[in-house]
């Protein structure tokens, strides 16, 4: 097989994209699962004839074939070794929706919130709803037969799914519904349903969610001849869907939740059986520790307060009203058998518990112990009378085994998901003794291997645990109706690869931190850093409208390698040394991280907490060590130098930026991109206005002034160290001119960190990342004596801000005064909702941009805690704006810029332009200078500027006086 030869003749076919390099097909050698199957070629098909030819050509050269959608799959069902399919890029357009006969036309590339967005106009839904909902495909949906919370009321994928339009492995395109119509056009299937009824009738469809092989229940003469269903959960392994036509549901009017404690997660098990005559929506499980590794991974504020116990039920009950509702849940309770309880209606506190529960998959990939876990045994059914009994002894095995994991699931269907820590490091084999042994756990409670996420490579081998020869068989003959060559995802469920075959973790390399970051998180272990990523592909879901920032340059390029997952892909494909060298220098690498903006989000938005910028920072440093950098990393990551030698020439500067061809040779000459603007300089910094103490450091005072308005309480004043960046010192001094007046209307104690002090951002950014540590160590000797003397430092830039709170810690590991500076440190906003002070009043209408490292690292939540004390009226921007400091400055990066902020933040001030604009970071209100030609102030500006518009507004005393000019 000459595979140029096969890629020519696809380029030459295909109108979409076909893409055999390395860096691609590393993106797509992995899905959400343990496998790594590399594949040879990547096609983008833009239309159904697109497919079709694919699928010619790859049959006539005996290419495999592998269906991929968001690639969200946990068993391995969308990696394959040929010719991957990806619908997600093009194929994801709803083509109809008719409300009358509530059924929708969708491109199996549509992603499933997409569809619910364009349903709920009618009142409609579509009922499975797995909790990737925000990225998954709804042809990875029928591909793997899913459910989700709401399977319990709305039934499967299968159950929802009215006709298919599907290409077979003889390449005919076939629409394909249910009856004698449909089953007459697969030659010899009305003679194979026939030879077979007493195996279909016995073997198949024996509870809800034996999803576990092929759904044959379907085809017999009872159930409608329903082919349509049949073919949803093959998993790629029948043909291709181009096109599938699903029913919708009415929406639930005003559903409340009830969230129910017990001692443990078996006796919620036990509880369900009693629950399910109340007709539930759903009825969800989640253990207590799960819950915690939450609490530890968001911040305790992200989780609410839950009812007594180790083990929860979350039970969703509806209702014509809210109240009826509340009222049907306080009545199920009453049946419950529960140690505690609470109901909560429909709205803020009910989604976020959902949320957490969504978030299970990613979240759980750590154990309590903080162990990576695995799926391999994710996704396991029985019927919900056996769910205790199944669970304890499931227990009972993995603490045969020494391995642990986090329980949950869809517990009113009897589906228990569990990822499980299986030190795929160096024993494989204690993966092997487990699942063979779960195997036979599971069949003895006459259960699935799988309950919704299907075989794949994890399961298919131990079909044999619970069908017989004669069920298999009659899969197999299924299959070869519809695919006689086995082109389409050889391997999986029919003559199934072994479930240890292609494992991804013990193929890597073992790479430890060095003389970067500590990967303290992971035990120094960069090669755990890098499998954090799962594979649950929140990277590529639009969060925006949930307040999400992850991931911008995806959101812009709809490209898998920008989003954060193709990205760790490419970086896991270098710890194998396969197809990517096993170099941070590989071009693939630096391809890969080319548009990763550093925001951070990642570390915050996903649940795994990735941190991408963290990786790419130390890629960047590896690479370049003793080596001649790119332009761009001498004059913008040093910037803050060369903001110091600028200093007093800041006039001159502005004069030569204001002449056109001057300002972008001078940007051409710094590596920037000619089309941005260079920053407007002040007629003198910052620290050229305070008159510093002659004290190493040198710091400036100012004394809290005597019954200042609005002061905190009665007691010794607030000591603050006011940290002034090297941004906020050069090109903004404004914004510390502000927060002195507000912190000494707050009546604080205020001493100024004396220039010099600067964390290195720039350096880091661009991986410059000894001459970082050596500036942060620097800052640590003018911070850590006031910090030392009780003393809060309070950072302005948040991007700075969240160096000293976050990697000040992974540089500088062994320094004790890294760990209590980063204690100390905080934002204006944090430090003033801490001290119970009452800011001005102010009913100014706010268009807030949050700076991504804040809203990773520190949160926003004071900052509209604080707004909303006074008053404001603010609208909250999600998403980055765009710029990120270096990134949408370098050349290469600019259209990639302005996408992103065309999609958030001037998409805002363009649906709101009467609103004033909130940004504290400086590059953001860069971005929304250059592009929107709006002005945008500092949160302290803004208080400032309501205290001096107060009647109770102190004067300035006589101390501010002497400390500035």
């Amino acid at each position: 097989m000459n595979i140029d030869q096969i890629v020519e003749e696809l380029s030459a076919a295909v109108a979409g994209i076909v893409d055999s390099s390395t860096r691609r097909r590393a993106e797509y050698s992995t899905d959400a699962s343990n496998y790594r199957v590399v594949p040879q070629v990547v096609v983008m098909p833009r239309d159904a004839d697109d497919v079709v030819e694919a699928v010619r050509i790859a049959r006539r050269h005996g290419l495999a074939v592998t269906g991929r959608g968001a690639g969200t799959s946990c068993a391995g069902n969308a990696v394959g070794p040929g010719l991957v399919l990806d619908f997600s890029r093009f194929m994801n357009q709803i083509i109809s929706i008719d409300a009358e006969s509530r059924t929708a036309v969708v491109q199996p590339g549509v992603v499933l919130s997409d569809l619910q967005r364009a349903a709920a106009v009618h009142g409609l839904r579509f009922g499975p709803d797995p909790s990737t909902s925000t990225r998954c495909t709804i042809g990875g949906m029928i591909g793997n037969n899913a459910c989700g919370p709401h399977g319990l009321s709305y039934g499967r994928t299968a159950d929802n799914v009215h006709r298919l339009r599907w290409l077979t492995g003889a390449g005919q395109v076939l629409e394909l519904g249910s009856g004698k119509d449909a089953t007459a056009q697969i030659p010899g299937l009305d003679e194979f349903i026939a030879a077979n009824l007493d195996v279909l009738r016995l073997e198949f469809g024996r509870f809800g969610r034996q999803i576990s092989g092929y759904s044959l229940e379907h085809l017999l003469p009872e159930n409608g001849g329903n082919l349509a269903a049949a073919l949803t959960g093959t998993e790629g392994t029948c043909g291709v869907i181009l096109e599938a036509e699903v029913r919708l549901v009415p929406q639930a009017a005003a559903p409340a939740l009830a969230v129910l404690g017990y001692p443990d997660m078996p006796a919620a098990a036990d509880a369900v059986p009693g629950l399910l005559p109340h007709h539930p929506l759903a009825l969800e499980g989640l253990d207590a520790q799960l819950v915690n590794v939450i609490r530890n991974a968001k911040g305790g504020h992200a989780v609410p307060s839950m009812p007594a116990g180790n083990g929860w039920l979350m039970v969703e009950v509806g209702g014509a009203t809210s109240d009826e509702a509340v009222a049907a849940a306080e009545r199920m309770v009453q049946d419950a058998g529960a140690i505690d309880s609470m109901i909560l209606p429909a709205g803020p506190a009910a989604r976020r518990l959902w949320q957490i529960r969504a978030d299970g998959a990613g979240l759980a990939g750590r154990t309590a112990a903080g162990n990576q876990a695995w799926p391999g045994w994710e996704d396991s059914a029985v019927p919900p009378e056996h769910l205790g009994d199944y669970l304890r002894d499931l227990e009972r095995l993995m603490a045969r085994e020494n391995v642990t994991g986090l329980a949950y699931g869809h517990f009113g269907d009897g589906c228990v998901h569990v990822r499980i820590d299986f030190p795929l490091d160096h024993d494989a084999a204690v993966m092997r003794r487990f699942l063979t042994a779960a195997a036979d756990l599971v069949a003895k409670y006459g259960g699935s291997l799988s309950g919704e996420h299907g075989d794949g490579r994890a399961r298919g081998e131990l079909l044999k645990t619970m069908y017989s020869s004669r069920a298999l068989a009659a899969m197999a003959g299924f299959k070869a109706l519809f695919d006689l060559q086995d082109i389409f995802n050889p391997g999986v469920i029919i003559k199934p690869d072994p479930f240890d075959a292609h494992l991804r973790r013990p193929q890597a390399g073992n790479l430890l931190a060095s003389d970067g970051f500590a990967f303290a998180h992971d035990g120094g272990n960069i090669t755990n850093a890098l499998h954090r990523c799962v594979g649950v592909g929140k990277c590529r879901a639009d969060l925006r409208d949930e307040g999400g920032f992850m991931c911008p340059s995806y959101l812009a390029t709809k490209d898998e390698k920008d989003a954060t997952r193709g990205r760790a892909r490419v970086l896991q494909e270098m710890l194998n040394g396969g197809i990517v060298d096993m170099s941070w220098k590989s071009p693939e690498v630096h391809e890969a991280l080319d548009l990763c903006l550093s925001c951070k989000a990642c570390a915050s938005d996903c649940p795994t907490g990735i941190d991408m910028a963290m990786y790419k920072s130390e890629a960047l440093h590896q690479s370049y060590k003793g080596r001649l950098r790119p332009l761009s990393h001498y004059t913008l990551g040093r910037l803050p130098t060369w903001l110091g030698l600028i200093g007093p020439f800041g006039p001159l500067v502005n004069k030569v930026a204001s002449i056109g061809v001057l300002r972008r040779t001078m940007l051409r000459l710094a590596g920037a991109d000619p089309r941005r603007s260079l920053p407007a300089f002040p007629r003198a910094p910052f620290h050229s206005l305070v008159k510093f103490q002659r004290s190493t450091p040198k710091t400036a005072r100012i004394p809290a002034a005597q019954g200042a308005a609005g002061q905190h309480t009665a007691g010794p004043p607030p000591r603050v160290l006011l940290w002034v960046d090297s941004f906020s010192d050069a090109l903004s001094p404004d914004v510390p001119l502000a927060a002195i007046r507000v912190l000494q209307a707050a009546g604080c104690d205020i001493e100024i960190a004396g220039p010099g002090a600067c964390c290195g951002l720039t350096l880091i950014s661009t991986g410059q990342l000894t001459a970082a540590k050596a500036a942060l160590r620097k800052t640590l000797d003018v911070l850590h004596p006031h910090v030392a003397d009780g003393r809060t430092v309070i950072g302005l830039e948040p991007s700075c801000t969240a160096v000293l709170r976050s990697d000040l810690l992974e540089l500088l590991p062994d320094d004790e005064r890294a760990g209590q500076v980063s204690a100390r440190t905080q934002t204006v906003p944090e430090f003033l909702t801490s001290i119970n002070w009452q800011p001005p009043a102010s009913g100014e209408r706010i268009l807030a941009q949050p700076h991504c490292h804040q809203n990773a690292v520190m949160g926003y939540g004071k900052d509209l805690e604080l707004l909303k004390s006074m008053g404001c009226d603010v609208d909250t921007s999600s998403g980055c704006c765009g710029l990120a400091g270096n990134f949408g400055m370098e050349k290469g990066h600019y259209e990639v810029s302005v996408a992103i902020a065309e999609q958030g933040i001037l998409g805002k001030i363009a649906d709101a332009p009467d609103r004033a604009i909130l940004a504290d970071g400086f590059s953001c209100r860069t971005q929304v200078a250059d592009l929107a030609g709006r002005d945008s102030r500092h949160i302290v500006q803004i208080i400032a500027e309501a205290l001096d518009s107060s009647a109770a507004a102190a004067p300035k005393n006589a101390d501010e006086a002497t400390a500035l000019h």
